[in-house]
Parts: structure tokens; sequence; C-alpha cells
């Protein structure tokens, strides 16, 4: 990605990406003045810094990391993070699952925030309506939302939300030849992708030592990471805009307008935008996923969840939640329903790299 020359334009500085996950600790050496925790609502702050599993440090410093102390440098490190925690497998403790907030109360309160950036590297195989129009919500008010579709497709291939729902970007993993993971899911609710393959990640949560991991949880944080470096050199864009150069910019040899089953529109390229100038941000009030035209698109509405709810999706988001499958079992469900993607290894090949983008087994997402 040529990250040292993107910084020469633009570090993610002044955009704020709010990472949902099993907490963030903010004393890492990389994350040492990048996690805003004064910044989340009282009523969802419920040991935000205390992360159980340490998957959303992982996140979170794959976003913003600074690198100081052999740290992760992430993508965007001139970002910030505002860290909020939800319960998923990794926490096993019963008390604490009782007290902490549920998923669609966390979106609602980022929405009513100045993030921009919403990271949602977990998911499920069936559809929540509060939690859809959570969404819905925050779409309305601008924010710009990114999660990772799942890591079961060897076993299930299972429809993830919040990856599925309408207004979120789901992604997919890939690794540094071009090449989409075997575990990584693939379906019509596939938008970009982004590396994911043998990528740093705390071992766990004693924050002692890094691992090598394969998953779409990192996948979705440097898309997160992509768009605040572009956001940041835009700042008067909005997440429409954003989204649609990096639809735009995004490493593909198959017809925009039939997007692939597992990559979505392609392999993000922010050099395309930052170094190259390409893209066109279009429309501001229009969904490029949608084509159709987002109340508050500016992030200046007080628009309903009913508002945006009641948009139709392209084909690739099952806005009716109609399309489920089994959970995995790799995963274990609990008592809050909230489950995460863990990377699980086992690389292979799915797709293979034709020249300098991607080139897919089949072209159209219902092949």
């Amino acid at each position: 990605m040529e990250a040292d020359n993107l910084w020469k334009v633009s570090t993610g500085k002044g955009v704020k990406v709010a990472v949902i996950d099993s907490g963030v600790n903010p004393d890492t050496p990389s994350l040492r003045g990048q996690v805003l925790v004064d910044e989340v609502p009282k009523k969802v702050s419920y040991h935000v810094t205390e992360d159980y599993a340490g998957h959303g440090t992982s996140v979170a410093e794959l976003i913003a990391g600074t690198g100081a102390g052999s740290g992760i440098r992430g993508l965007a490190p001139g970002a910030k993070i505002v860290p909020y925690r939800i319960v998923t497998t990794g926490l096993k403790n019963k008390a604490e699952k009782r007290k902490s907030p549920s998923l669609d109360a966390v979106i609602r309160a980022v929405a009513d925030s100045d993030v921009k950036i919403i990271n949602m590297s977990f998911g499920r195989d069936f559809v929540d309506p509060d939690e859809k129009a959570a969404i819905a919500y925050a779409a309305s008010k601008g924010k710009l939302m990114f999660a990772s579709v799942g890591n079961d497709a060897q076993k299930k291939n299972f429809i993830g939300y919040p990856a599925a729902y309408p207004r979120v970007v789901g992604v997919s993993a890939a690794d540094d030849e071009g090449t989409v993971g075997k575990f990584s899911e693939s379906g019509a609710y596939v938008d970009l992708a982004a590396p994911g393959l043998d990528v740093p990640f705390w071992c766990d949560a004693t924050f002692q030592s890094h691992c090598q991991d394969n998953g779409t949880s990192a996948a979705s944080a440097i898309t997160s990471a992509t768009a605040a470096l572009i956001w940041s050199a835009h700042p008067d864009w909005t997440a429409n805009q954003v989204l649609r150069v990096m639809i735009d910019t995004a490493g593909r040899d198959w017809p925009k307008d039939r997007p692939s089953k597992y990559l979505g529109y392609g392999l993000i390229r922010p050099g395309q935008v930052l170094l190259d100038g390409k893209g066109k941000p279009g429309a501001a009030d229009v969904d490029p996923l949608t084509d159709e035209k987002t109340p508050g698109a500016a992030g200046a509405g007080d628009a309903s969840p009913s508002t945006s709810a009641s948009h139709s999706p392209k084909p690739s988001k099952d806005a009716a939640g109609s399309q489920v499958a089994a959970e995995s079992s790799a995963q274990s469900s609990d008592d809050n329903d909230d489950t995460m993607w863990w990377a699980l290894g086992g690389v292979a090949a799915v797709v293979l790299i034709g020249g300098a983008a991607f080139a897919v087994v089949r072209s159209r997402r219902g092949a």
C-alpha cells in the first residue's frame, strides 16, 4: 500500500473511528494517546478499556497504532479511536454480560457523536430488528460503517450480520499476493476486500506478545483505516463520497456493475485516491451501494431510524434478513447473542491474482 508515501499526504488526522469490540486497552505502547475514552457516553461506557480478549485492542492498533515500543503501526496513525465494548463469546463473566450495553444501544450512541467511522469486526448469523434500526439511524447521521464478513467459509459460510445489513460495508480478507483466504466467507453481502492474512494481532488479553493471525476482523480494520486516510484528506466529503471513491479505485478486473461474491468491488487501494488523485466522489447524498438518496448524509440530519430503514438495498444486502444459516460450530452462543468471528487460520487460495488486480473465479455473485 506504500504506507510511507500515503502518510506524506494523510495520516487520518482529525478523523475518529469507533471500535465496537471486546474493549480497547489504551495503555499498550502503540495506543497511548490514541484512545479517546472520555468521549464514550456514560450510558454505554461499561469497562470499555478492559479488553477481555485482546481482539479489540488489536483492531484498534491496526487502525491507529503509532508503532511505539515496537508495537503495531496502523494504517491511519493520525486517527483517534473511540472504544466501545459489547458481549462476545470471549466474555465469560455472567455479571459483566448483564451489565454490558447491547449492540444497538452502542451504535445509537456512536451515531449521536462526532465519530465518522464505525468498525465492527464481529458478527452472528441472524437479524436483530433493533440492531437493523440502529444501523439505519447511524447511516442517517452520516456514519460510514465497516464490518467483517466472517471466517467460516470452510464450514457453514453463513450470512453474517452486521456485515449483511443495508448501509454496512462487508469486508473479506486477502493476503499480500491478492489471494482471498479460504476461511473468508463469500456471498452477496461482500462489498470490498482488504489484507487479512498473516496480520499481527495480540496473542491474548495479557498483551505480552503478538501472533500472526488470519481473519476478516483485520481486513475490516484496515478498510476503516483506509477510509480515515481518505476522509482526513477530504474533510468536506460525506460518507457516501468516501465510500464511492473507495469502490471506484478498488483493484478488480471484472465489471464494476457485477461485484464478486468473494471480493465485492475489489481490493482497497488508498494510493489510487491519495497519491494518484483517482476516484470521483460524486453526489454527497447518494449511497453508492444502493444509488438511493440518503437523508442526513452529511451527518447533520435528525432522521429517525425508520427513515433509512425503509430504503431498499442493492441485491447484495438482505434487508429482510430472510437468508440466514446455522451458526458456526467454531463459535459458542451465549445469553447476550453477540458472537465474534475469530481468526481461525487455514490459508488457501480461493481466488487467484490476475495482473495487478484480483481475478475472480466467477464474476457474478450469484454464479
